[in-house]
């Protein structure tokens, strides 16, 4: 019942990813693509832990963390510079 639970849940949060991108390649305006980029990382955060319950190894939760602690950055970065137009003051 695990196994089934977490193949549906590969397969949708995959799904997700996959819009995410979509949005952010034919997003209508730059705060959609911003969005996008946030969902898109919390999105791949979500599938390497799917990933790494499934496969039951250590490493891909490590990598877990730095995907989301590098999108973290990355976000706060970009919304940054379009507010103020400089990231570092």
């Amino acid at each position: 019942m695990l196994l089934w639970a977490l193949n549906i849940g590969i397969v949708v949060v995959a799904l997700s990813v996959l819009l995410c991108s979509w949005r952010l390649l034919r997003g209508p305006e730059l705060p959609d693509r911003i969005l996008a980029l946030d969902t898109l990382y919390m999105g791949m955060v979500a599938l390497i832990i799917l990933l790494d319950i499934r496969f039951d190894t250590e490493l891909l939760f490590e990598a877990a963390l730095i995907v989301a602690m590098l999108g973290f950055v990355s976000t706060v970065a970009l919304a940054r510079y379009v507010t103020r137009g400089d990231v570092i003051e």
